[in-house]
């Protein structure tokens, strides 16, 4: 189902389309992460994925319109950057071990040291709850810092934006040509 939903993603041409298939998209995603018992992730999936990016983009459309503009550049720059930056992280995964491998470097030194320590060292029963509260603290951090850098970066873009005709300015009062804009 996810990848008939990015196909369909892909293929279309309206805006406001797009933006709800996005939405299911992350909804089916969430699913597939409750599957395999990552609930944390399934719950942030459907929050931002599927909530607050679909708020966003159905705002931004209400900006831009609904229909996509036919593009007059060739693509065929943009799929060689794809394909050949696809290809390294491929083979990249080459030298990975088994998904699941009891013998990975993961399973005989940071997660016995978790388990073991964590109580001693963090003074939390719950090895979750000291896992995400202390030892990573700092990729919360900079998750957070991500989000508002973001943010930002959303209300730069926005900002730019010009109001529409007989819109109401700050003061409260009718914008009128010639009033503010000197024209």
């Amino acid at each position: 189902m996810l990848a008939v939903t990015a196909l369909a993603l892909l293929k279309l041409r309206n805006l406001f389309a797009v933006a709800m298939l996005a939405g299911i998209y992350s909804l089916l995603s969430a699913g597939l992460f409750v599957a395999l018992d990552a609930v944390d992730v399934a719950f942030t999936e459907a929050a931002v994925g599927a909530g607050i990016s679909t708020i966003l983009l159905l705002g931004t459309l209400s900006l831009v319109g609904h229909d996509q503009k036919k593009s007059t550049r060739s693509s065929v720059v943009p799929l060689l950057v794809v394909l050949v930056t696809g290809s390294i992280l491929v083979y990249g995964t080459l030298d990975m071990p088994p998904y699941g491998d009891p013998g990975n470097p993961a399973h005989h030194h940071v997660a016995p040291h978790y388990l073991e320590e964590s109580e001693h060292e963090i003074g939390i029963p719950n090895v979750v709850t000291s896992v995400l509260a202390s030892y990573r603290g700092y990729d919360t951090m900079g998750e957070t810092t991500v989000i508002f850098t973001a943010m930002v970066g959303v209300l730069l873009l926005m900002g730019g934006v010009r109001r529409r005709e007989g819109s109401a300015t700050l003061d409260g009062k009718p914008d009128r040509e010639g009033d503010a804009h000197g024209g």
